[in-house]
Formats: C-alpha cells, sequence, structure tokens
C-alpha cells in the first residue's frame, strides 16, 4: 500500500489485501481482495455473520472472532474520519495519523484531561510509537498573536469607560424613589437586607480574578487566553450600555440613596466617568451608582470568570471547578441579599454571559461548525473572526514555568536584534564600498 492519505472507505482491494497482511491474516489477502473483490467500502460493512456464512465462510472461529473485532475497530474509526477529518497515513511501522491542526489539539487536550486513548487498529495509541514529533508538539503552531491580545485590550478598556460614561447617564435619569417605588421582586420581597452582602460579593469576585490571573500566568497560551477574555467582556460589557440606557428601572430597595439630576455639566460627567472607570465600579475602592440594573455587572464578571477558569483547567483538577462555581453562586446570592439588583437582572447576567461563552468557545473549538457560516459569522460576530482567524481547534489545557517564556521571548528579540543589525551594517558596508569603487574609477579617468 503506497504511503497517501486516505480513508478506510477509500480503499482498493489492494489496500485491503495489505492491510489484512498487516494485522496477520495473510491467508485471506487473495480471498478477500483478489475473489471478493472486497474494498473500503463492503469491508466497513462486513459482520461476524458475513465471515462465518458463504461466500466467505471462514472455518477457524479464533479468525472469525480476531477479524471481526478488527473490522469493529475500523468502523469507529470511519465514525471518527467522517466527524473529525482523521486519515490513515502509511504502514506497517510507519502507520501514524494523518489529521488537520485543530484535531491534533483536540486530541492532545483531550490526552492531558481524560487520560489514555482506546487503541483503534493500533492508531490511536497515547504511548507514543505510532506519533510522529510534529504531532507531539501540534501545540506550538498555535500562534500568539500579541499584537491581536493588545489590540482587545484596547477594545475591552474603551467599552469600560464608555460603560462608566453610560452609568453616569443612567444616574441622571434614575427615577425619583418618591413616585417610583422598587417594583415587586420574587427574591427581593422575601429576602432581608443584609448590608455586608455587596462587598462579600465583591471579595468573591477578587478570589475568583486570582484563581484566574493564576491560569493566566502559566497557561503556555496565555496569550489567546487573554484575547478571548477581552473580548467577551467587551462584548458583553457593551451590550450592557445598550440595555442600562434604552430603560430606567426604579432603584431596587429603599436602603439605596439615589437621586437624579446629579451631573449638571460635562465637566463633572466626565469627572464621574473617569471615578468609576478608576474605581473599577466596585464599593470597596469607594464607587456607588444607581440606575445600572439591567443587567448585573457584577454577576457578568464573576460568571465568566468561572467559566474561563472551568474551561482553561483539566478536568482532572475538578476541586477548582467546584470552589469555582461555588463562588460563582455564593456571589449572586449575596449580590441579591444586598438588594443592589433585581432578580431579573442578575438572571440575565448569568444567561447571556454564560450563552456568549459557550457559542463563542463552541465555534472556536468546532472550525466545521464555522465554516458553512463564515460571512454571517464575521457579520454578526466579528470580533471572533477577527481574533480567531488563526487558531484553529481547541486549546489545549498546557502549563509552563513564566519565567521560560520569557526567556524564549527575550532570545528571539535578540536574535532578530542581532540580525537586524548585520543587515544594516552589511548594508553600510556595500554602500561605502559602492561609494568608493565609484570614486575610485571617477579618479582614475580624468
Amino acid at each position: 500500500m503506497e504511503k497517501q492519505s486516505k480513508g478506510v472507505e477509500c480503499w482498493t482491494c489492494a489496500d485491503v489485501g495489505a492491510w489484512l497482511k498487516e494485522i496477520g491474516f495473510d491467508k485471506y489477502t487473495e480471498l478477500f481482495s483478489s475473489v471478493h473483490k472486497i474494498d473500503g467500502k463492503v469491508l466497513l460493512s462486513l459482520t461476524e455473520t458475513d465471515l462465518r456464512h458463504p461466500p466467505l465462510q471462514l472455518k477457524v472461529l479464533g479468525d472469525i472472532k480476531r477479524l471481526s473485532q478488527h473490522i469493529q475497530q475500523l468502523q469507529s474509526y470511519s465514525a471518527i474520519e467522517h466527524s473529525a477529518g482523521v486519515y490513515l497515513e502509511g504502514k506497517g511501522k510507519d502507520r501514524r495519523i494523518y489529521t488537520t491542526s485543530s484535531i491534533v489539539r483536540h486530541r492532545a487536550s483531550l490526552k492531558e484531561e481524560n487520560g489514555p486513548f482506546d487503541d483503534v487498529d493500533g492508531v490511536l495509541h497515547n504511548k507514543v510509537h505510532h506519533m510522529t514529533s510534529s504531532d507531539a508538539d501540534s501545540s506550538a503552531d498555535i500562534p500568539p498573536e500579541i499584537w491581536k491580545t493588545v489590540l482587545s485590550f484596547v477594545y475591552v478598556f474603551a467599552v469600560f469607560m464608555l460603560t462608566a460614561f453610560v452609568m453616569v447617564v443612567v444616574h441622571d435619569r434614575v427615577p425619583e424613589m418618591d413616585k417610583y417605588p422598587p417594583l415587586p421582586d420574587l427574591f427581593l420581597d422575601n429576602m432581608p437586607y443584609v448590608p455586608w452582602a455587596f462587598e462579600a460579593c465583591e471579595i468573591v469576585g477578587l478570589l475568583l480574578a486570582a484563581m484566574w490571573f493564576s491560569v493566566l500566568l502559566f497557561h503556555k497560551h496565555r496569550f489567546v487566553l487573554m484575547r478571548r477574555m477581552f473580548s467577551l467582556m467587551g462584548t458583553i460589557f457593551l451590550l450592557r450600555c445598550v440595555t442600562m440606557l434604552i430603560t430606567s428601572l426604579s432603584v431596587p430597595g429603599k436602603h439605596l440613596q439615589c437621586s437624579g439630576k446629579r451631573y449638571a455639566d460635562w465637566y463633572s460627567r466626565f469627572y464621574r466617568t473617569f471615578e468609576i472607570w478608576k474605581g473599577m465600579g466596585m464599593s470597596l475602592q469607594g464607587v456607588r451608582s444607581c440606575g445600572d440594573y439591567m443587567f448585573s455587572g457584577h454577576t457578568s464578571i464573576i460568571t465568566l470568570l468561572n467559566f474561563f477558569i472551568t474551561e482553561y483547567t483539566p478536568r482532572k483538577y475538578y476541586y477548582v471547578h467546584i470552589v469555582s462555581w461555588v463562588l460563582n453562586f455564593f456571589g449572586i446570592f449575596f449580590l441579591l441579599a444586598a438588594h443592589e439588583h433585581y432578580s431579573i437582572d442578575v438572571f440575565m447576567a448569568f444567561y447571556l454571559s454564560s450563552r456568549l461563552f459557550m457559542y463563542y468557545h463552541t465555534l472556536a473549538n468546532n472550525r466545521a461548525l464555522m465554516a458553512p457560516d463564515a460571512r454571517r459569522t464575521r457579520v454578526w460576530f466579528p470580533l471572533f473572526a477577527f481574533f480567531e482567524s488563526k487558531c484553529e481547534g481547541r486549546v489545549p489545557n498546557q502549563f509552563e514555568h513564566p519565567l521560560g517564556s520569557i526567556v524564549l521571548s527575550l532570545k528571539s528579540l535578540t536574535t532578530w536584534t542581532v540580525s537586524s543589525c548585520g543587515a544594516v551594517n552589511q548594508h553600510i558596508s556595500r554602500r561605502l564600498y559602492t561609494e568608493a569603487t565609484s570614486g575610485a574609477l571617477a579618479e582614475g579617468q580624468q
């Protein structure tokens, strides 16, 4: 069988014969490939009954059972081919996986998180002997694209500044409490006000942030993760700007001292905007705001941090996932106990943040889903199309010491600087040589 990249369905009769020799059934090669013209498609349709009865009618029970198992493995592998685009390549000891980079990375992440793979026809062994060095280091082809990460930071920076300004605007529009009392709320009406709960909610958010930044520090693909975090947070808060602005809800609790028309001139509005942005909208930083209810920014941040932590830590660290989810729900509970938001604010924040996170990562992890709708995705989700253009498939959860990455970056920078200086020196030397030669020729002519 010539070395080629093709699926089992594309095997010829000769390929089937070669496969039988590889698995130790040489004596059936002529029966399958020459006598009955069994190619890849026919091979995949064979059952144990076909092997037992005419016209094949194998006589040895052990051969029937073992060959049936091999065919079942090929059938399973063929299903993987259809769903993931994985193909057989080579023969004998050189037999290996031929796959797109996205599937290799997906397999690497599954290997790290879930342990060994099941062996399928001796091809999907996690112990190495069929994997090439390019497969083993497949995650190295995920470009960090630091410049895109910087752009995503500029995007979220601008959105947070816009959010702070919108919070100032909606504060001026907050309905007067005497005329518009708190709306009926199923949870708030049955939950007593807890004065310290809002600060407790923000402390929960800080704990989740510390967990996430620890993951970022040691994750091998930290720049990709940061880019996704900035992109999703910016999009969520841009949507929040719209929902806060179009409808002003009444204050959810009588303990809140809110009154509109506080910022009459533009200077006071911009100064207050800077104060809110600098304090990150947190009461722990002395920021108190009113009118920014639909939907909860605290819930959105806490939920996104939880989802990022659970997505980018291996499943074997289940205790980290449990702690993250517990903190997420406690943060929501404390927020409601503080009567700082209506229940609908918190519910919508959790739903929108979690759905957008899952939608983004479903597209990012399964490029086949994005391909048919590429134009629609570019229109409705342009940030995804831009930031994920070079990142195909699932990002494996691989970790490294951050100093090692910094050293490599410095080495690359040094190499680039030295090569650039060398090129400049060569250019100057050639220029001087050319000028000297031209001068000498001119003097000789004179």
